[in-house]
């Protein structure tokens, strides 16, 4: 425990740092606009015009060698005719002259540098070479870039009110901080939050991101007080380990609400393995999004939507809830969503219906929903508010509001907001109502000042609610350590890789592949290997009946497409021959099958594929599903990023489409889950100890009641 305590002590020391370093970038007190302009559509004139609108309360210093005076400022030929300190600056000049800008910079003591101009590594050589000379000279005086090639960053504190970025939606003060690295992405979330009457408290969108980077604004928010809840868009990691780290402490104190674009792109790049080939260009960053703990979206509305909620409501501590309700239709929406949300509708106590009967009208529905009815008033949404919150087996609360002409709307809404205020448990609320009447707006206004999310539909409150409890779980999920098999031998591993790497061979020979998997207690079925056919029968007759022959070539890679895989084989006879057709076939086709593996057959046990693929950044991908010749065409597969632990394995063999024939299905036997579970933690560790693997492929794992064997093997290196 004291190690633990030592290490998060080192981890916060460092995120303090970091957000140290930030704060010239974040709350700045002084601003230089270098390429300010008196143009009224130029992007140097915007920032000052957005910063004079939003009301920065620091000082603002055009930049502008023929200019004056600017929007009323007066302007500066260089930042050395500038008096007084300047903490960030914007620069917004052609490409080739910012390498001495930066330099300048430093020289005036600026510390962050906000470069809005475009030019650099998006447009090739000469734009790279332009800014890796600006970010020399940025290193030498210790500046942080942030850019280049983007909008900007806003901070709606008062205490700063910093609208340093050129885009158009003045946000109102709140808790939600956005990190985006697509401005227009960013713009809209930004824009829809703001629709929404949702606060935002900070927003970056650092283009280019040559130095500040996405792990270290998600650190500074983490460390902000007044960030409640963070939306992150991305398109990729340039450093996936760095973003993990950051992101897996940060998601354990707020949440991150987070969503990848480009999951639509076509498949992997060619791989040898089904598994490379399966682990498609999006799967990386959903896996990193699962381990850090983030909340993945794949629609940026539901995103916003669910940030009302996270803005303003605390998390459940789990997924029973109460719903409360003065209209029927909407609440049998809201409980089909609900539960396909993963949250469950459960009775209420006796004690509870009991003290609804004594303040309910009587024709009110006393069960869960609570139906207060239409003509239900501020009293009696008040008394089911208060009964739900007692009732220790309700941890949150649904409520479908609809604003009836003949009860006093304001009234609900503050006995709601009144319950919300004491934070024991959170509230969502599906409001319906008529905008266009003054009377709702007042309604609609006390809900909100009030901090209760209101949605328009009951689909999307019951969506915002199950977000919260998503993030209970993960919050609370303890994946556990990955087991260390003490029985693997890494020394003799070692040996058997590194000669393969000395004779140049890209992929194992089926021999080092079943010795290596041997080494590392991963069971295969028996085996031997022959040069020719009468070798090859008499191995099968020691080995035993029924057996398989596979032929053996470094360049063939999918043997049954090819024609080198003959099974069930009863006798001698049967495996010379299938020998000597296999060798003719294969050798019509220009290959020549050097050797032939022959192997014990197991009929009947259950198909699998447990596989292993590189990831450039952040290390193997573990792959487990429906495995045999139908693979690629199922599909039916899931990842988890190494090193894998018990209970991630357990989580795989439960979350393929097909899990439940695991078990058995009319009349079969189930197979050994404890047995494949092993495989999937051996292989893990494998990899872990040996990086320079590529690829694995065990396909096909046969499971059965009683064990579980890999009968075919594929290893890249």
């Amino acid at each position: 425990m004291e190690m633990i305590a030592e290490v998060k002590t080192v981890e916060q020391t460092n995120e303090a740092r970091n957000a140290k370093e930030l704060d010239s970038l974040f709350k700045p007190k002084a601003i230089a606009v270098i390429g300010a302009s008196a143009k009224e559509l130029s992007i140097g004139n915007v920032i000052i015009k957005n910063l004079l609108h939003y009301g920065y309360t620091g000082k603002i210093f055009p930049i502008n060698p023929k200019e004056s005076t600017i929007r009323g400022l007066t302007a500066y030929p260089t930042i050395f005719d500038v008096d007084g300190d300047i903490d960030l600056a914007h620069v917004i000049i052609p490409s080739k002259f910012v390498p001495q800008i930066i330099e300048d910079c430093g020289k005036r003591g600026i510390k962050s540098v906000i470069i809005n101009s475009a030019g650099f590594s998006e447009m090739g050589e000469e734009g790279m070479a332009l800014q890796q000379a600006f970010l020399d000279n940025a290193k030498k005086y210790g500046i942080r870039i942030f850019g280049p090639n983007c909008q900007g960053i806003i901070n709606t504190d008062p205490a700063y009110k910093a609208y340093c970025d050129f885009t158009f939606t003045f946000p109102e003060s709140g808790s939600i901080s956005i990190a985006a690295l697509s401005g227009g992405v960013g713009a809209v979330i930004m824009q829809s939050i703001f629709d929404l009457g949702i606060g935002m408290r900070m927003y970056a969108s650092n283009g280019n991101a040559c130095d500040v980077s996405i792990p270290e604004i998600i650190s500074y928010y983490g460390e902000d007080e007044g960030t409640k809840a963070i939306i992150l868009y991305t398109e990729g990691f340039a450093n996936p380990s760095a973003f993990m780290e950051t992101a897996k402490a940060v998601a354990k104190r707020k949440p991150i609400l987070a969503m990848k674009a480009g999951r639509t792109e076509a498949g992997a790049k060619a791989a040898a393995s089904h598994t490379g080939s399966l682990a498609g260009v999006d799967i990386s960053t959903e896996l990193i999004f699962e381990k850090t703990g983030i909340l993945a979206f794949r629609n940026e509305e539901e995103m916003c939507q669910a940030s009302m909620a996270f803005a303003t409501q605390p998390i459940p501590k789990g997924n029973r809830v109460g719903i409360i309700t003065n209209t029927g239709g909407p609440a049998v929406i809201a409980t089909d969503e609900l539960v396909s949300e993963g949250l469950v509708i459960p009775p209420l106590s006796e004690r509870a219906i009991q003290k609804l009967k004594e303040t309910q009208l009587p024709e009110a529905s006393l069960g869960n929903p609570v139906d207060v009815v239409a003509t239900g008033n501020g009293i009696h949404f008040r008394s089911a508010l208060d009964v739900l919150m007692n009732e220790e087996q309700i941890d949150s609360i649904y409520i479908n509001f609809v604003t009836a002409p003949f009860t006093d709307t304001d009234e609900v809404a503050r006995q709601i907001v009144e319950v919300s205020k004491t934070r024991r448990k959170p509230i969502v609320c599906n409001f319906m109502t008529n905008m266009s009447m003054e009377r709702y707006r007042t309604t609609a206004k006390i809900l909100k000042d009030g901090g209760i999310p209101c949605y328009a539909f009951p689909t999307t409150a019951a969506k915002a609610l199950g977000a919260l409890y998503k993030y209970h779980k993960l919050r609370t999920k303890d994946i556990g350590t990955p087991i260390i098999f003490k029985d693997a031998d890494k020394a003799k591993a070692h040996e058997l890789l590194d000669s393969a790497k000395n004779s140049g061979r890209e992929f194992l020979s089926s021999a080092d592949v079943y010795t290596l998997l041997s080494l590392y207690g991963i069971p295969v079925a028996d085996w031997q290997i022959a040069d020719t056919a009468q070798e090859a029968a008499r191995i099968a007759k020691k080995i035993g009946f029924p057996t398989v022959v596979k032929a053996e070539s470094e360049s063939l890679i999918h043997k049954s497409d090819m024609g080198g895989v003959a099974v069930n084989l009863k006798n001698e006879e049967e495996v010379a021959d299938a020998v000597e057709k296999m060798k003719r076939k294969i050798e019509n086709q220009g290959m020549k099958p050097l050797q032939f593996l022959v192997q014990k057959y197991l009929p009947g046990g259950k198909e699998l594929i447990v596989g292993v693929s590189v990831k450039k950044g952040l290390g193997h991908l573990l792959m487990f599903g429906i495995g045999g010749v139908y693979v690629e065409t199922l599909k039916d597969v899931v990842f988890k990023i190494t090193p894998v632990t018990e209970v991630e394995a357990r989580e795989m063999l439960s979350s393929i489409k097909m899990a439940k024939l695991l078990d058995g299905v009319r009349g079969e036997k189930g197979i050994n889950r404890s047995k494949v579970i092993d495989i999937i933690l051996r292989l893990s560790q494998l990899v872990k100890d040996f990086p320079q693997i590529q690829e694995i492929d065990l396909n096909p794992v046969l499971a059965f009641e009683n064990g579980a064997f890999t009968a075919d093997a594929r290893i890249k290196i």
